[in-house]
């Protein structure tokens, strides 16, 4: 019943985000057609034909229901500049994106769990003044600096990474792990600061709890202190920023494909901004808007999982 309540208001959320996704082209001053066709546009026959295919003579509602029912049906529309299946290119193009925010995802975790367990664990120590430091440095730099800083460094200088381009996982996994490297690690640095600084004040608060002394004082091993007894009801404000941070590195990885030359969904959303495709627009939009509540769904029922009186409250 629980997941069933949630479900229900994601399909609400879902379906406001399909009406403000639609608005959000369809309501932009100027005509498609003229962005479509250019000088071409004065030919009536051809201004007919667009206005049909994008049902512009139609109102809103009417043009609104073509669409959704289109994309329910898995039907995007068409790019017009290059008449390709708008499904088709985010097919292609959504598994590098999904792989860049996943790996960056990952990496911040991993990075900044252990180093939060020291520093709370330590607090006050040299270690945690140079953990401290260090995170709000990192926070302080904005993505495209550390990119170039990177490149410089790892690509230019060492030429231990390749600066652009990318490698299939299908071609090459050494390959494709060398092509996304930069980007992760570009994308992972500022998330990391955050969910250091945000892991290790809980972490402190937790420590001093009257369970955590008796855990102590029954001789219970510091490892399986921190692991099982600390980090988990520790772990409710990182997984919140998890989910929010998901819009955050969204909105980096448009940036940050872009400087890498990756195929992936961000990288195509500029070029069809830059072109005004519309449909196409819409589409991309639209998945990841999607995407970004999907992600905050899933940190919603993780709540139940992490405290299960979250579950029956």
């Amino acid at each position: 019943m629980w997941v069933a309540r949630k479900a229900v208001r994601l399909v609400i959320v879902l379906f406001a985000v399909s009406v403000l996704t639609f608005l959000l082209t369809s309501l932009l001053p100027g005509s498609p057609v003229y962005d479509i066709l250019g000088p071409k546009a004065t030919d009536p026959v051809l201004a007919a034909q667009v206005r049909h295919d994008l049902h512009l003579n139609e109102s809103l509602p009417v043009r609104y229901e073509h669409w959704v029912g289109g994309v329910l049906h898995g039907n995007f529309g068409r790019a017009y500049n290059d008449n390709e299946k708008v499904t088709d290119i985010i097919r292609q193009r959504l598994p590098v994106t999904l792989e860049l925010l996943v790996a960056a995802q990952l990496l911040a975790l991993v990075v900044a769990v252990p180093l939060a367990l020291v520093s709370a664990y330590r607090s006050g120590s040299r270690v945690d003044r140079v953990v401290t430091a260090t995170s709000f440095g990192a926070l302080s730099v904005p993505d495209f600096v550390v990119a170039i800083v990177l490149v410089f460094v790892l690509a230019v200088r060492a030429h231990w990474l390749p600066a652009t381009g990318f490698v299939h996982l299908t071609d090459s996994v050494t390959g494709n792990l060398r092509s996304v490297a930069l980007p992760t690690i570009t994308l992972a640095l500022p998330l990391s600061a955050v969910y250091i600084r945000l892991l290790r004040s809980d972490l402190i608060s937790t420590l001093q709890e009257e369970y955590i002394l008796m855990a102590r004082a029954e001789g219970l091993p510091t490892r399986r202190i921190l692991l099982r007894h600390a980090l988990r009801p520790s772990s409710f404000s990182l997984l919140t920023v998890l989910g929010i941070n998901t819009g955050a590195l969204i909105g980096g990885a448009v940036i940050v494909e872009y400087l890498f030359a990756l195929p992936g969904m961000g990288s195509r959303l500029v070029d069809a901004i830059g072109r005004r495709e519309y449909i196409l627009v819409q589409g991309l939009v639209l998945v990841i808007a999607v995407g970004y509540v999907l992600a905050n769904f899933l940190v919603d029922v993780l709540y139940g999982v992490l405290d299960p009186r979250v579950r029956h409250a």
